[in-house]
């Protein structure tokens, strides 16, 4: 992908491709030069592999992608063809273009799925030189990598070798950065990095803070509800939760006032519903599912309530307890009873001890109204573990979703009926929802600008009124220290910074 172009892609492995007009195939040309890291070709009959374990064995994203193709020919050496089914739509070609292809030499298709420490071959610009779990993993670069001198990879690629240190805590994570045993670091607490860039080596200049724009929407980080649950299952209810999370207080007191609340899934982009009234294509999309979307979400003034920074609104607590009477619940005792007469709570699972700071504000507001929440943290393998088999109540995703400018096939891996049951999905939310189905195949179906972004707008606005999660806050810049001996670019693309077009100074 060009960082600079929403919707162009670039080829690597393949230097040609040909697509028919209906876009219901497309044959990929692989560049004679291209290598495995061990020196041997990359084949038509590697991507013929690749295509035979990840339809039986690839997790939902690759298997679901496959599933689209109707056949897989060899035209050549190093020519395949992809036929596509009726499941595919106008982006599948290019979604095909995206899949990683593997050495058939290197692996055996009756283990692909067992865990390993063997380093991997690949055709990239670096190998895997050490291991060392739960602590680091080394690259260094491959002198012989064959794409060097690709267009799109000129510039990239800068390091002799790169290593990724595991810290257990941001704390330890700090302190190997300000003794110069990592080089960057990415924490986006403004209080904490105000308070943490206070050592000798940022004073002197040897340390560097820099902000840098961007152009693209925020990544949507919140409280996440398991629907699957009879618990959650309401939009009413998810509706009055999600008022009760005190963006106010939190941004005062946490991030010194240097947040902006999330309220889309495509914010401060002509993709989200803020501020754009629907228009005549999004209203003929909704036409189906009458009242789905309320007038406000419609006429894009909807706004999530905003509390008086005190922790303590009773007029946001007061609207949201009355939307939970108006469904049947009721107070008993200073506890939160649901219609059946059941005390109403849940737990909140976090993954680190900002996710946890964040999990109690939102904790001590619930408790207000008698909702009494737990907060369990687990490791990232835990984590990681219980998302894949759906088994949470809520969780609260600091890395939240990543959107774009293009969105595409991944969105029915997050919100589509068809993912909310399919254990390892994205689907976390346990989305079902046919309207979004239908925004979806829209947006995917889409073959000029305005049908693309009604689309976007579409679900964004049906995101919206479901509450599927509850939107906490995002910075609308990237804030990096670094030891000065790095250097990048002049120009930064519309995603952010880029650390593979960086380099260190030759002294």
């Amino acid at each position: 992908r060009n960082d600079d172009e929403a919707f162009s892609l670039y080829g690597l492995l393949a230097d040609t491709a040909d697509m028919d007009p209906e876009r219901k195939s497309i044959e990929f040309h692989l560049d004679p030069k291209a290598k495995w890291s061990d020196g041997r070709p990359v084949t038509a009959d590697d991507v013929l592999f690749t295509y035979d374990v990840f339809t039986e064995k690839g997790r939902p994203p690759y298997s679901a992608r496959m599933s689209m193709v109707a056949k897989l020919e060899k035209t050549g050496d190093r020519s395949v063809r992809f036929t596509f089914n009726d499941k595919a739509n106008r982006e599948t070609p290019l979604i095909i273009a995206l899949t990683p292809i593997l050495p058939k030499h290197a692996f055996n298709k009756e283990t692909f799925d067992r865990t390993t420490l063997k380093p991997v071959i690949g055709s990239g610009p670096y190998t895997v030189a050490q291991v060392a779990p739960g602590q680091r993993i080394v690259f260094k670069r491959n002198p012989d990598y064959w794409g060097k001198d690709i267009p799109t990879k000129r510039g990239f690629d800068n390091y002799d070798q790169i290593t990724i240190e595991y810290f257990l805590n941001a704390n330890a994570k700090l302190e190997a950065f300000k003794k110069g045993i990592c080089a960057i670091d990415d924490d986006s607490d403004p209080v904490k990095r105000e308070r943490d860039l206070n050592f000798p080596a940022f004073h002197k200049g040897d340390v560097i803070a820099e902000t840098f724009d961007t152009g693209i929407p925020p990544v949507v980080t919140g409280f996440l509800f398991n629907t699957r649950l009879p618990k959650f299952s309401s939009p009413v209810v998810r509706r009055a939760l999600g008022m009760l999370y005190d963006f106010e207080w939190a941004n005062k007191n946490l991030f010194g006032g240097k947040y902006m609340r999330t309220m889309s899934y495509w914010q401060n982009s002509e993709l989200s519903a803020l501020g754009h009234p629907a228009d005549d294509r999004e209203k003929a999309l909704l036409a189906p599912y009458p009242g789905r979307v309320p007038a406000d979400v419609m006429d894009g003034t909807w706004r999530p309530p905003v509390a008086d920074g005190s922790g303590q609104d009773r007029k946001v607590l007061k609207a949201a307890f009355d939307i939970l009477k108006g469904a049947g619940y009721t107070l008993q005792d200073g506890a939160m009873h649901d219609p059946e007469g059941k005390p109403f709570g849940f737990e909140i699972l976090t993954a680190s001890q900002n996710e946890e700071r964040l999990a109690a504000i939102y904790q001590r507001t619930l408790a207000k109204i008698g909702i009494d929440v737990t907060i369990r943290s687990l490791d990232g393998d835990q984590i990681q573990s219980r998302k894949q088999r759906f088994d949470f109540e809520v969780l609260i995703g600091t890395s939240g979703f990543e959107n774009s400018l293009s969105p595409g096939i991944e969105q029915v891996g997050r919100w589509g009926s068809a993912a909310a049951n399919a254990e390892g999905s994205f689907n976390l939310a346990g989305v079902a929802d046919p309207a979004i189905d239908a925004a979806l195949a829209a947006m995917l179906d889409a073959r000029s600008r305005e049908d693309y972004v009604a689309a976007v707008r579409v679900l964004d606005r049906l995101l919206i009124s479901g509450n599927y999660m509850v939107p906490m806050q995002h910075n609308t810049q990237q804030w990096l220290a670094y030891w000065s001996y790095l250097e990048h670019p002049e120009k930064t693309p519309i995603s952010g910074y880029r650390l593979p077009t960086w380099w260190r100074k030759a002294n």
